[in-house]
């Protein structure tokens, strides 16, 4: 058993990505929950305001810390950053990441790079770094890792953010059986399309997969995902067609669920131009 949920007295939790989306929602149902916060994200404006409404409406004490997690350095500077303010975290979410819609050999090899830098290196690195910290501490704790539907496939047309996940998913369910008598949870959460900012950087809102997987709220899926780490469950999926999509990806044959997602991840506007040319009466 975790004993965070039994302790008394401050509990503080690190979240990353927390300038907007679903990092925004994890702080305010951690913050309505009384845990002390540090927020990181880039935008430092957008922190402020996130733990400007946070301070007001909450009465905890906020912590923003403007850092780009794909710095090399980053996990260094923020452990720093988190000294200086005598903050040591029980529970890291990391939410922070980023995805490009596009073939992998068309797409800005240098973003790509940055992607995995962010959404795998940095995760690794944070929960590898303040991990060991709470089990000295003896007062439980854990990571909640968000990672996503897309880590149970290929996703051509996503190749890099889909690998980075399933990178993300494998490292947090080994993670967490190395772990398991150590009173430590740890948990990857894997929601599927989520309306956020992330649809329209991503380009996912051109794609296929925007139209036929209507996008979850944001609230909803991070209450679902801190609902899971706090029973403890290692795999994290919200709703019925979440568990749909898993139990699809286990059954079905690679072939085949690899030409589903390049399906889902198609421009909206080629297929609907050989739609129109088909009612036009051409053949290719």
């Amino acid at each position: 058993m975790n004993a965070i949920w039994q302790i008394e007295g401050p509990r503080r939790a690190l979240i990353t990505g927390a300038s907007g989306g679903i990092g925004e929602a994890f702080a305010r149902i951690l913050a309505d929950e009384g845990w002390e916060l540090a927020l990181v994200a880039r935008n430092e404006e957008q922190l402020h305001r996130v733990a400007g409404v946070l301070r007001a409406k909450y009465r905890i004490e906020a912590h923003v810390i403007a850092l780009d997690l794909g710095r090399a350095d980053a996990g260094q500077v923020l452990e720093e950053a988190l000294k200086e303010r005598g903050f040591a975290p029980d529970v890291v979410i990391n939410n922070a990441g980023f995805g490009l819609c596009g073939a992998a050999l068309e797409l800005p090899v240098a973003e790509q790079l940055a992607m995995i830098d962010v959404n795998a290196r940095a995760l690794a690195d944070l929960t590898l770094r303040f991990v060991p910290g709470m089990m000295a501490r003896g007062r439980g704790g854990g990571v909640l890792n968000v990672a996503s539907l897309a880590a149970f496939m290929p996703g051509p047309g996503m190749a890099v953010y889909f690998a980075t996940k399933a990178f993300v998913l494998s490292f947090s369910e080994a993670l967490a059986e190395e772990l398991k008598d150590k009173g430590i949870t740890i948990s990857a959460f894997c929601p599927g399309p989520v309306r956020t900012s992330f649809l329209d950087r991503s380009g996912m809102r051109k794609v296929w997969m925007s139209r036929l997987l209507a996008p979850m709220k944001a609230d909803k899926a991070a209450w679902a995902g801190w609902q899971g780490f706090k029973e403890g469950a290692r795999v994290v999926v919200p709703g019925i067609l979440g568990h749909l999509a898993v139990a699809g990806a286990r059954i079905l044959p690679r072939a085949l669920m690899r030409k589903i997602a390049a399906f889902l991840l198609r421009p909206r506007k080629i297929l609907e131009r050989r739609r129109t040319r088909r009612e036009d009466g051409e053949t290719k």
